[in-house]
């Protein structure tokens, strides 16, 4: 179980920034943002799916230069093989070097790396095709190489990678402006979820804290102290937090609704023993959701309502579900849409911080509404 276990485990959670050593740990992880999710213009040639895909496109290219070739259709298979061997070369070792040097191409601005990639995959192209001669001297008489010779093959192979590379930026710099239109958005409901604290809500826990100072007045003062974290939560400009914190904040507005709706009105249960509390992830993600869950699911109901908060980590995965029971009439539409749009809020910013590895869903399961979230993390070894 990781150091963070147990206080992820725990009955009431330390409360968030209450600690003089708390500036220096938010500096930390701010500080492993950029690695985490800054992106230049080029993507992870490191990482395995896309060097799977190298080697899909590379050999789709090679057969559809098999098959422009003038030479009759049955002597496709003959060329097909030497094809691959140049083609499969180029795009492989391009991709290693671009992963050997994608920290310093990071460094540079989007333009000047791009055109050291695309310098490097034409120079790449040219020595491979040389090479590729050395290694098949058999090719020109058998007519799979230009009849022009070595010096034909290096200009062609330059020609068109240069051609393929320049549309490949092309893409990636489109790609690159969508993700940032993305990100844009995302931050953009970020700020607004930021800056809306519901007014009923604050108004609702003062007077639960002033009826509290009469009747308990240290539960009184644990539940200020979570109403000033939450705040404190909401107007931070952090890009990141951890799972540790997210879910003590969770347990925070919990404790706080838990007072303002009376005893018997809502159970919540936790099982979020396995979880490293050390993953990072977008800030504010698990309070919306069980904000949801108490507004849209308890607090319409007139009858005791239930949210088990449930978490797995398996095979460098981290698995989250926030469960809770549904009134007996079916809730409004505003209501609808308010779960709706915090919930596209959340699958937003999850993607924006984990581009095509994380997942959010919705689902009904035995008159329950249900929410899954699913991100990576590699857990330490220490």
């Amino acid at each position: 179980m990781s150091p963070n276990a147990n206080h992820i485990a725990g009955a009431r959670p330390a409360s968030i920034g209450r600690h003089d050593h708390q500036g220096d740990h938010t500096r930390r992880i701010i500080g492993t943002v950029p690695e985490a999710t800054a992106r230049g213009l080029l993507p992870d040639f490191c990482s395995l799916p896309l060097g799977l895909g190298v080697i899909v496109y590379a050999e789709l290219l090679a057969i559809l230069l098999a098959l422009a070739s003038p030479n009759p259709l049955a002597s496709i298979w003959a060329r097909l093989g030497p094809l691959s061997l140049l083609v499969l070369g180029i795009a492989l070792t391009s991709a290693t070097l671009l992963c050997l040097l994608r920290r310093s191409m990071r460094r540079l601005p989007p333009l000047a790396a791009a055109l050291l990639a695309w310098g490097l995959i034409v120079g790449i192209a040219v020595g491979t095709a040389l090479t590729t001669t050395h290694l098949l001297p058999w090719g020109q008489d058998g007519g799979l190489f230009p009849a022009d010779g070595t010096r034909g093959l290096m200009l062609r192979a330059g020609l068109i990678a240069a051609i393929v590379a320049a549309l490949l930026l092309r893409y990636l710099y489109l790609h690159q402006q969508w993700r940032q239109q993305v990100e844009a958005v995302a931050n953009a409901r970020f700020q607004t979820l930021q800056a809306r604290i519901r007014p009923h809500f604050l108004f609702n826990s003062m007077n639960t804290i002033a009826s509290l100072t009469r009747t308990d007045p240290q539960l009184a003062e644990e539940v200020v102290e979570d109403l000033a974290d939450l705040f404190r939560a909401s107007l931070s400009n952090r890009l990141t937090t951890t799972l540790a914190e997210e879910i003590a904040l969770a347990r925070q507005y919990l404790n706080i609704e838990a007072q303002r709706l009376g005893p018997g009105r809502m159970q919540v249960s936790w099982d979020v023993g396995d979880l490293p509390g050390e993953a990072l992830m977008p800030p504010l993600i698990l309070q919306p959701l069980v904000e949801n869950a108490v507004y849209h699911g308890i607090q319409p109901s007139a009858v005791t309502g239930r949210i088990r908060i449930v978490g797995r980590y398996r095979r460098g995965v981290v698995h989250l579900s926030i469960r809770n029971s549904l009134p007996a009439t079916p809730a409004t539409t505003v209501a609808g849409k308010g779960n709706q749009m915090a919930l596209i809020n959340v699958a937003q910013r999850m993607e924006a911080m984990f581009p095509g590895q994380a997942i959010v869903t919705k689902s009904l399961i035995e008159g329950d509404f249900l929410v899954r979230l699913a991100f990576p993390h590699t857990r330490s070894q220490a």
